[in-house]
């Protein structure tokens, strides 16, 4: 191991600026998830249920907007790609708490849809300012700086919602959101290399060469006809550009994404299962314990990751993290859990961290944008899983049915893309 890597890496200026404000634009979104529901149930007077629906309603916005945020980047650079997001932020976060239920559902999922994708642009960012060991350093960096947010965001919000100021929070949501997103175009961080943006220049000059040519009469077109090349005039069909714009979506990537669905689904399933069974044996109080333990092992797990030589495979980690996410059913108290969850919490960094350098690297950078951004909806489709299956075990055989069933869920899930890769292999040898 090498962690002296960590210190070459943030000696690189670009790539600590870029990092610090990641970590800080992340900060209000992770507290609006906390703050939505307990304005939904303290402040409208609606129930749980009524607050899940709606932060799936969000949830799904942004599932459905990721891909098309990340290739709003990839084609017209990132200044121009976040100015829907800078304007929306603050315009529906602000709205959002003045009016009623069935006027915030439709508003949080256009909230969803158009949110600030910092998560995807800083790790586009990342594949293209780190590469080698320092890449998989740079992505446990980011993970270990995610988990620093998710321990002080959905705090914070608590904090403020319960004090009556759930309004305000929000408000603040959207425009500390706009903010950072101001300060992103500002910094503009490179999304692709050099010779990418070199390539696309000269692909978008030739597209106006097209257009010039196949809008003049048709005698100067014959004698323009050297600028189009052969295909042109006739081009593929629906299904030949459809095939491809999804080129870059292999086999390989489409494992990497069932990971990442894979790990959303049994991280959020373990955040069920811990307020589950604290609040069953009367210690909600104690919740913050059990966090502090396992997002502190997250901490610890990813920057051992970030100082390895070599990658390991985010199939073997996330079968590790939800092998180990099973026995955090049988914990009798506070303190026994908190202790249990380290194994798993261990685990948490470096799987989201493989992924993400796994991504980086089986992509072109003129489609890394997209494709970081069908990883988000991944995640988060997993996310959204991961908190129901949880529940629908928790009421039917008591707390420890919500570890049991993500973990279990994730184990199956690693153990039949271990056997797809594996005939994969087979067919490639042959």
């Amino acid at each position: 191991m090498n962690f002296a890597l960590y210190r070459e890496l943030l000696a690189v200026r670009p790539i600590r600026r870029l990092l610090l404000v990641g970590m800080i634009a992340r900060i209000p979104h992770s507290a609006a998830g906390v703050l939505l529901t307990l304005h939904i149930v303290l402040t409208l007077d609606k129930g749980y249920a009524a607050a899940g629906a709606a932060a799936a309603v969000m949830t799904i916005g942004i599932a459905v907007g990721a891909p098309w945020r990340g290739r709003r980047v990839d084609t017209v650079g990132l200044r121009r790609a976040l100015i829907p997001s800078v304007v929306s932020e603050t315009v529906i976060w602000t709205a959002v708490p003045h009016v009623s239920y069935e006027w915030l559902l439709p508003l949080v999922f256009i909230g969803g849809l158009l949110t600030l994708p910092i998560f995807s642009v800083v790790r586009q960012s990342l594949g293209v300012l780190a590469d080698g060991d320092q890449r998989r350093t740079a992505f446990a960096l980011d993970a270990i700086t995610t988990e620093m947010v998710f321990m002080i965001g959905p705090a914070a919000g608590a904090v403020v919602a319960t004090s009556g100021y759930s309004v305000l929070g929000l408000t603040i949501v959207g425009v500390s959101t706009s903010l950072a997103g101001l300060f992103l175009m500002w910094f503009n961080p490179p999304t692709r290399s050099a010779t990418q943006t070199e390539e696309c220049e000269a692909d978008q000059r030739h597209a106006a060469e097209v257009a010039v040519v196949s809008a003049a009469p048709a005698h100067l077109q014959e004698a323009a006809a050297e600028l189009v090349p052969a295909g042109v005039h006739g081009g593929p069909g629906l299904r030949g550009r459809v095939a491809h714009n999804f080129a870059w979506f292999t086999a390989t990537v489409a494992a990497v994404f069932a990971v990442a669905a894979g790990a959303g689904m049994v991280l959020s399933g373990t955040d069920v299962g811990i307020v589950a069974a604290l609040e069953t044996g009367g210690h909600q109080g104690e919740i913050g314990i059990v966090f502090l333990f396992w997002c502190a092992a997250s901490v610890i797990g990813g920057l051992i990751y970030g100082a390895m030589h070599r990658p390991v495979s985010p199939i073997v980690l996330l079968l590790g993290m939800a092998a180990l996410t099973i026995p955090m059913g049988f914990a009798h108290d506070t303190w026994s859990l908190a202790l249990v969850s380290v194994l798993p919490g261990l685990l948490c960094a470096p799987v989201l961290s493989a992924a993400s350098e796994k991504v980086a690297d089986l992509v072109d950078e003129d489609r890394r944008g997209e494709a970081m951004g069908w990883y988000g909806s991944a995640l988060t489709g997993g996310v959204a899983l991961g908190a129901p299956l949880a529940g629908v075990f928790i009421d039917g055989v008591g707390s420890s049915g919500g570890f049991v069933s993500v973990g279990v869920a994730g184990v199956a899930l690693c153990l039949v893309g271990l056997v797809l890769q594996q005939r994969r292999r087979s067919r490639t040898a042959a």
